[in-house]
């Protein structure tokens, strides 16, 4: 990465990505990111200059980051015998200093953007110099310095935040490998930090970065550049899925929510995160009794805020809040015209945030009532078990009835996603979307809405590895009880190829009969690949998830490309 973000004199945005892609592949170790090693050593220990133009342009970065550690250091200097409270006092000061000092450079920077990036002359290399520099020379013995002191954490924290891509585009790779960085990414996600301290500012940092992807994947405006950044956010990623599973699991849903639904191999590997201390069960075990398990009791943490969007005051039916009355539809059942109404409450305001979002429906708005319906199904049925169908006799299932019955495919595929997005490991919520899926298919009377639950399961499993665990659980239970009659439905043999493809999926996902020695050979040796690529999620970009034939190859191919012919 050092050579990459030195050696180039033609592009610096190309140099400091290609840093953090190189970085980010070779090394899966905990403190491995996509960050840059070209902004992470002090003068010393730096990069080698191997020009003239190169080390006049690093001598003056380096000097000031020097100054800014030096001025920091000795102002307010603690005294031996000093209190407490003094202590306290003096590390605040320095925080503070330090802080205006990271606002003054950001900027510094977006000055110099606005100045000079129309003509293609604004240089990002100097700042991710500088911010490098002061995030590696931060990490001292000394408490007060420690990059991982919370204070400091957060200080470099919102700085970053105000040069999020969408503020200061032209800064964009090199802001990537700054958060990224490996004295700042991994420091704030240990688990000794409140989420507050930790890893909440970088849940606002990894959104700040799907965000500013978002349009660019949604309609499939892939330039190089914008290509280059989607890889690298998609290796930093599987970073984190490899050392830090436990924050994708927490954040699972605000970043789902910044996600485009064509970019289904990025939600896949989201949702395939499951703590460090579970041990996945095979799902193809046969006879497997999921509701059995002891983890499918145990509810999963979420420290996404997901009643944000529907308690928010711009959503309103008769002048009051919807989430109004939400609650009071699941607690009494009344009044039943709101579920007539639910449907139209969930469209755009306005045909300009139509057009701007690319779709006539609040998707965010969409995901935050369907996982808050079920997260209330769920506490209802631990409060009130029940046995057979009444346990679906609920308001949350006529809310979810009323979702897939009184909306248009494109509305219904929103909210069938939002479902499918709590497919994840085993955990109460993900049994219960499973159940609540699965008997939508079977209740329903129309063959779109079959068809249309099959296509969300489906196009999420010809992607390349890895796939949720709660996804395969739902989708092998679909095909092989016999109750659903799957393989009697005309749209699985509505054109050979379809066939060919739902067949080349069966097999992939339940074992061949055991009269065929061969066969069962082969479907062990599948199944082994699943569940490896299950219990080993880091190896997940690799490959196309156990699939043969054309088909499967293709839709992995679309998928990795950040848009799915669909």
């Amino acid at each position: 990465p050092d050579s990459a973000a030195e050696s180039s004199s033609s592009s610096s945005s190309s140099s400091s990505s290609s840093g953090a892609t190189d970085n980010s592949n070779s090394n899966t170790s905990s403190s491995s990111s996509a960050a840059a090693a070209a902004a992470s050593g002090d003068s010393s220990d730096s990069a080698k200059i191997t020009s003239t133009e190169d080390a006049v342009m690093f001598a003056p970065v380096d000097a000031v980051s020097k100054l800014i550690m030096f001025l920091v250091s000795v102002i307010d200097p603690q005294q031996v015998n000093a209190s407490e409270q003094q202590k306290q006092q003096s590390n605040t000061n320095k925080v503070n200093l330090l802080s205006t000092f990271l606002t003054v450079a950001a900027q510094v920077l977006y000055r110099d953007m606005i100045n000079n990036a129309k003509d293609g002359r604004f240089n990002q290399r100097p700042y991710l110099r500088l911010f490098g520099n002061l995030l590696y020379n931060l990490n001292t013995p000394d408490p007060t310095f420690d990059s991982s002191n919370p204070a400091v954490l957060a200080a470099f924290a919102r700085v970053f935040h105000l040069l999020r891509p969408a503020v200061a585009p032209a800064f964009a790779f090199a802001w990537l490998e700054l958060i990224s960085h490996r004295m700042f990414m991994p420091k704030l996600l240990i688990p000794k930090l409140e989420p507050e301290q930790g890893s909440r500012h970088f849940e606002q940092l990894l959104v700040d970065a799907l965000s500013y992807l978002q349009p660019y994947l949604r309609n499939a405006e892939l330039t190089p550049s914008i290509r280059l950044m989607y890889k690298t956010t998609l290796r930093v990623l599987l970073v984190l899925l490899h050392d830090f599973p436990e924050f994708l699991c927490e954040y699972h849903f605000s970043l789902c929510d910044v996600i485009p639904p064509t970019c289904i191999q990025m939600r896949n590997l989201i949702l395939s995160a499951f703590p460090h201390n579970m041990r996945l069960p095979d799902p193809f075990t046969p006879n497997l009794k999921v509701d059995l398990l002891p983890e499918i009791r145990q509810p999963p943490r979420v420290l996404s805020d997901i009643g944000r969007v529907l308690s928010n005051p711009e959503y309103t039916l008769a002048q009051r809040p919807l989430h109004k009355w939400v609650e009071e539809y699941l607690a009494t059942r009344n009044p039943t015209s709101f579920l007539q109404e639910l449907p139209k409450l969930l469209l755009h305001n306005s045909a300009a945030t139509a057009q701007a979002t690319g779709s006539r429906y609040n998707v965010p708005l969409i995901n935050s009532l369907v996982l808050t319906v079920g997260v209330h199904g769920v506490v209802a049925l631990h409060n009130n078990p029940r046995s057979g169908a009444q346990q679906w006799e609920s308001p949350c299932m006529d809310v979810f009835h009323a979702l897939v019955d009184g909306m248009d495919p494109e509305g219904r595929y929103y909210v069938l996603n939002a479902i499918a997005n709590q497919l994840r490991y085993p955990n109460n919520h993900t049994h219960y979307f499973s159940c609540v899926l699965l008997y939508l298919f079977l209740r329903s009377k129309s063959l779109h809405v079959k068809e249309q639950i099959t296509r969300v399961l489906l196009e999420r499993l010809i992607v390349h590895r890895p796939h949720p665990w709660g996804l395969l659980i739902t989708f092998i239970e679909l095909i092989k009880n016999p109750r659903y009659e799957f393989w009697d439905l005309h749209f699985t043999r509505y054109a050979p190829e379809i066939e060919r493809l739902f067949q080349s999926v069966a097999r992939s996902c339940m074992p061949p009969p055991k009269s065929s020695p061969n066969n069962a050979t082969n479907g062990n040796s599948n199944n082994n690949d699943n569940s490896n690529n299950n219990n080993n999620n880091a190896n997940g970009v690799a490959g196309v998830g156990g699939l043969g034939g054309a088909g499967g190859s293709a839709a992995a191919d679309a998928g990795a490309a950040g848009s799915d012919e669909q």
